[in-house]
């Protein structure tokens, strides 16, 4: 079958609603919007479903590659099905050469439509969550869009904060859509400052109901769920611990480069911040110590020693004592801040208070009856 006629999956289309959520662009928020989706719609259709067919962040198990967002949703929902039915098809380095050489369109259609069965059997309702923006996959003819198509799902497209900026991309995304013939049935904005609720709801509800798509909801910003944790930045880091601290669930708000004198630095040690400096900076480390011992709940977030170096023997018994988490690693200073500063920040099973604060965020400020009748 040639990949621009892409087979519906027209067998459970009558009997399991689905609903696709699409973004804009990666990290807009499709998870986000996923978990708090389920918990809604739990209230209305207990028994809820979910896939993501085609994955591009996965993790090992068992020998399998499954998308790490597969593992987040079935963790706190207890979704009840082979984790490779959620996963079908993950993306590895070498996927789209391979295909490129040797085209396989049907047996991936077939893959992800026998998944789809499987995650639907015995569901009220089936959330497909798609891997960013409607053209994404395009290279082996699985863009978002045709994959849509292939489930016979309607659409949510997530886009960042803004009335401009977003409406034009999430019309470039609608078109590719449209041309597949999938439904967008309408639009969350996500990230919004609070300030800009109201103004971005207004505004940005009369432009997208120019382009005949509905604003299904406006999400506040919320920093907590774009802050990392010191036991993330420590995996992907792969930093060594120096002392005992469990404090690994720390968020990380703000990040302190300790090029500084100990005196500008005293400024900066306050809860929530990491500080990242070379280890030979016994005058830094010595200061935050002194600074913040004993004051676990307002401490700072971790400190951070680079370059390969350690304290002295004296000084790493005060660390060793220290409540919140120390890290080193052999990287320079600069190259650590950058990479914490450019971490995507994933939501983990373990984050309860983030899931929480997700679950409120879609139950305020998202229209689900909507959802609901359009669907």
């Amino acid at each position: 079958m040639p990949a621009g006629n892409c087979p519906a999956n027209p067998a459970n289309e009558r009997l399991h609603p689905r609903l696709f959520i699409a973004a804009t662009r990666q990290n807009e928020g499709k998870t986000t919007t996923s978990l708090g989706l389920a918990s809604a719609l739990q209230k209305h259709h207990p028994r809820i479903g979910y896939i993501k067919p085609v994955g591009q962040r996965f993790v090992q198990v068992e020998e399998q590659k499954i998308d790490e967002d597969i593992i987040l949703m079935d963790r706190v929902y207890q979704l009840k099905c082979p984790l490779l039915d959620m996963s079908p098809i993950a993306i590895e380095p070498d996927f789209t050469r391979k295909y490129l050489q040797k085209s396989n369109y049907e047996v991936l259609v077939r893959r992800i439509t026998e998944a789809f069965d499987r995650v639907a059997w015995e569901k009220d309702f089936v959330l497909c969550e798609g891997s960013g923006h409607a053209g994404v996959g395009s290279v082996f003819d699985l863009s978002n869009a045709r994959v849509a198509k292939i489930l016979g799902a309607k659409v949510i497209i997530v886009s960042q904060g803004g009335i401009g900026k977003p409406i034009d991309e999430v019309c470039v995304n609608q078109a590719l859509f449209e041309k597949e013939g999938v439904e967008v049935i309408g639009v969350i904005l996500n990230k919004v400052l609070p300030d800009k609720l109201g103004f971005i709801n207004e505004f940005a509800r009369k432009g997208l109901k120019r382009k005949g798509l509905d604003l299904l909801g406006v999400l506040p910003h919320q920093p907590i769920l774009s802050s990392p944790t010191l036991e993330v930045i420590r995996e992907e880091l792969r930093a060594q611990p120096l002392n005992a601290s469990t404090q690994y669930q720390n968020l990380v708000e703000e990040v302190v480069v300790g090029a500084m004198s100990v005196r500008s630095a005293l400024s900066y040690f306050k809860k929530g911040v990491l500080v990242i400096t070379p280890g030979d900076r016994e005058d830094i480390l010595l200061a935050a110590a002194t600074t913040m011992y004993g004051q676990a709940p307002d401490g700072l977030a971790g400190i951070i020693l680079t370059g390969g170096q350690r304290p002295s023997p004296s000084v790493l018994r005060v660390v060793e004592a220290l409540p919140f988490p120390v890290l080193a690693i052999d990287a320079e200073t600069y190259r650590v801040a950058s990479k914490v500063h450019d971490l995507t920040v994933k939501t983990r099973p373990s984050d309860t208070a983030k899931i929480g604060l997700i679950r409120d965020l879609i139950s305020q400020h998202v229209d689900v009856e909507k959802i609901l009748a359009a669907v």
